[in-house]
């Protein structure tokens, strides 16, 4: 005999078929929402990326126009600062994410090369720069290295060179760090010392913006905005080589 829909039975067997429909249902939901997320989290980073790469230009053409270049031989020295740091560096960076940047279409190997092409143009623009700002001092018999940003510019400047050259041995590793150094720990080493070069390049554009160059020319809220507007690009590198780099917990793999 079969149970009449008001039995025991049958309101059992019903109540068990609502409760796997509301699990079905609420596992879809789930996959839904974390779905929603997942592209959520990867559109806002596909927006950060292209932010960065906005402002790095936005603050370069600034940056030039500000300093009027021609007019003096100081004015050269945040022309070429600019470009090498703010623009190119921050490409040669970018230029590995795959969200938003300009030149993901690029092979690996492609990439890798204009990866040093960018850093070629950071160290030798970097340079140039240098030699307007002292030979500007010499002309105005002004004292070099008189304040925080010319300490840390050349500091930051010496890391950079350091770590151009360090790029070259990944390429090619030396007979001696073969062994001891694997390629992969060459890689985090080097991604390591990049960051640490970019960071400082940041808080060297920062301290330029405390200047009396800077601070005569740039006045009221636009000074706040600009000093912070380093900070994105920065935040968007920083996330890129630590999530690149940084080892993972088995959990997350």
């Amino acid at each position: 005999m079969t149970a009449s829909a008001g039995t025991p039975g049958a309101q059992t067997q019903c109540r068990r078929g609502e409760a796997m429909q509301i699990d079905v249902t609420d596992s879809l939901l789930g996959q839904d929402r974390g779905t929603g997320e997942f592209w959520m989290y990867v559109w806002m980073r596909r927006i950060a990326v292209i932010t960065a790469h906005v402002v790095a230009l936005g603050l370069t053409i600034l940056m030039s126009l500000l300093s009027r270049p021609g007019t003096s031989l100081f004015s050269w020295h945040p022309v070429l600062m600019s470009i090498a740091f703010c623009l190119c560096m921050t490409e040669a960076v970018l230029l590995f994410s795959a969200e938003g940047s300009p030149f993901c279409f690029k092979s690996k190997k492609g990439r890798v090369r204009l990866h040093w092409l960018l850093q070629g143009l950071v160290v030798g623009g970097g340079a140039v720069g240098v030699a307007f700002m002292v030979a500007s001092k010499r002309v105005s018999e002004r004292p070099h290295m008189a304040s925080w940003h010319s300490v840390l510019g050349a500091g930051t400047l010496a890391l950079t060179a350091l770590q151009a050259a360090g790029g070259l041995c990944l390429l090619a590793p030396p007979a001696p760090l073969r062994g001891p150094l694997p390629p992969p720990r060459l890689r985090l080493y080097h991604a390591t010392a990049g960051l640490v070069a970019y960071l400082l390049a940041v808080a060297t554009v920062t301290l330029a913006m405390f200047t009396d160059w800077f601070q005569a020319t740039v006045k009221g809220p636009a000074w706040y905005a600009l000093v912070l507007l380093p900070l994105l690009p920065a935040l968007v590198v920083m996330n890129q080589v630590t999530s690149a780099h940084l080892p993972r917990r088995k959990n997350d793999a």
